[in-house]
């Protein structure tokens, strides 16, 4: 039962909450005794990835590059945007879990999750599930006490269930980064978390390869690690492994004079007429309310008209195309939220890292996130708009609070660096920014975690 287990885990995490019809209740996981799942001989990882794809591939190929999916009585037009390789999972002999993301011909993405059975090269999906829809769950995971799953209505669930750890948070965090194939030099630059009021940074492993130093960005607070590379760095891994003690984080006072740049356009973050226009559009009858009041009516106006989709251009934080599409990740829910408070006197900085899974002790971590703070009665109040778009019954604590289960890498927009990229002042920092030869390039990069409490 220990792999249908941590099986029931990765599905628990936040890829699984909307039933097609005939999905079977997860008790029968349980069928396997632990001494005989230990012998299961398990299929790679690699393995699972190729099957789905080829399954997703194989099936579209006849209906004109889509994959059909049906929910309900409409026919979804699928396309395969990627693959979580993070949580693909054997659950036993010849029974795999793959979760993907498809996106239909509006631009709707779908988490769609595939039961497979099957060999290498032979696997055939037997089950199929719908967890997401744009970002949002339409229920999630709870383990009961003999150890099996059972969906639970959003509206039920726990603040833990919904990815919320109050109070504190203890983890190891793992983060690695393989480098490609470099001909001649390449330079690297690695955000490195650092303690503050919140969060308690033990860094206890590290694997660097090449020339490196750990450079300061002082404006912001951040301590980036610098990397200079050679051809004879090319596949070596680079390791950083933290032990993290973080707190929940509510409002707090900073005696620290308020920077201007806070008020300020940044590069995909302008302040100006069309986001004070907006901002005023939100605001409304609250004009002369206090600064506290007008924020929170920005925080409601983005959760009501913005969608959270990871489709387009998305993920580079541009407020103007989050004010165009009101789409995005992320990054765009707080970029638009940052330019509309800045343009109205509020003023509101940016923060990026991981949130940390609540409802399981260890695994992958699907990728960056981020959130904001604006300051309003002598106080920086922390927001994360895009939670509280995805789980409105969470919307009033996203507002003035940040859980506990999460890592802060860097701090800030339009980072400058010295040394730093020939393409100029970075965006943001969460993933490596690698440049070989002085054009960019991409590392593969993953994160992963084991909860210490």
């Amino acid at each position: 039962m220990k792999n249908l287990s941590c099986f029931a885990s990765l599905i628990c995490l936040s890829f699984i909450c909307f039933a097609f019809v005939g999905c079977q209740s997860k008790e029968k996981d349980t069928k396997k005794p632990a001494t005989e799942a230990k012998s299961i001989p398990k299929v790679d990882i690699a393995d699972i990835e190729e099957g789905i794809k080829a399954f997703i591939t194989n099936k579209a190929a006849g209906n004109e590059g889509y994959f059909l999916v049906r929910d309900d009585s409409k026919l979804l037009r699928l396309q395969l945007v990627r693959v979580h390789t993070e949580y693909l999972s054997n659950l036993g002999p010849n029974s795999h879990f793959a979760c993907v993301d498809l996106a239909d011909t509006s631009g709707d993405v779908y988490d769609v999750d595939f039961f497979m059975e099957g060999e290498p090269g032979a696997m055939e999906v037997t089950e199929t599930t719908v967890h997401k829809l744009n970002g949002k769950p339409f229920y999630t995971w709870k383990q009961k006490p003999d150890k099996t799953w059972h969906r639970l209505p959003v509206a039920e669930a726990s603040n833990k269930l919904l990815g919320v750890i109050e109070g504190e948070d203890q983890f190891q965090f793992n983060y690695e980064v393989i480098l490609p194939t470099i001909e001649g030099r390449a330079k690297m630059w690695i955000p490195v978390a650092v303690t503050d009021d919140f969060q308690e940074i033990e860094l206890i492993k590290q694997d660097i390869p090449g020339k490196h130093e750990i450079i300061k960005d002082d404006a912001n607070n951040n301590d980036i690690l610098f990397l200079d590379l050679s051809s004879e760095e090319s596949g070596k891994p680079v390791t950083m492994v933290y032990n993290v003690k973080r707190k929940e984080k509510g409002p707090y006072e900073d005696s620290t004079e308020i920077a201007p740049r806070y008020l300020e356009s940044s590069a995909l973050m302008p302040v100006g007429r069309r986001f004070r226009e907006l901002a005023l559009e939100a605001i409304g009858e609250k004009k002369k309310d206090s600064h506290l009041i007008q924020a929170r009516a920005i925080y409601d106006y983005i959760i009501d008209n913005m969608k959270y989709m990871k489709y387009g251009d998305y993920g580079k934080g541009d407020s103007i195309y989050a004010c165009d599409t009101k789409t995005g990740n992320c990054t765009e829910f707080h970029s638009l939220f940052i330019s509309m408070a800045r343009s109205v006197g509020i003023p509101a900085r940016f923060s990026i890292g991981a949130a940390i899974p609540s409802d399981r002790d260890e695994g992958g971590i699907d990728g960056y996130h981020c959130w904001a703070e604006f300051y309003a009665d002598g106080k920086w109040w922390p927001v994360d708009i895009s939670e509280g778009n995805k789980y409105t019954a969470l919307s009033t604590y996203y507002f003035g609070r940040h859980p506990a289960n999460r890592i802060e890498f860097s701090r800030g927009r339009d980072l400058n660096l010295s040394p730093g990229p020939e393409a100029g002042p970075v965006n943001f920092m969460a993933y490596p920014v690698l440049e070989i030869n002085g054009e960019s390039a991409v590392a593969k990069t993953t994160f992963s975690f084991t909860r210490t409490n």
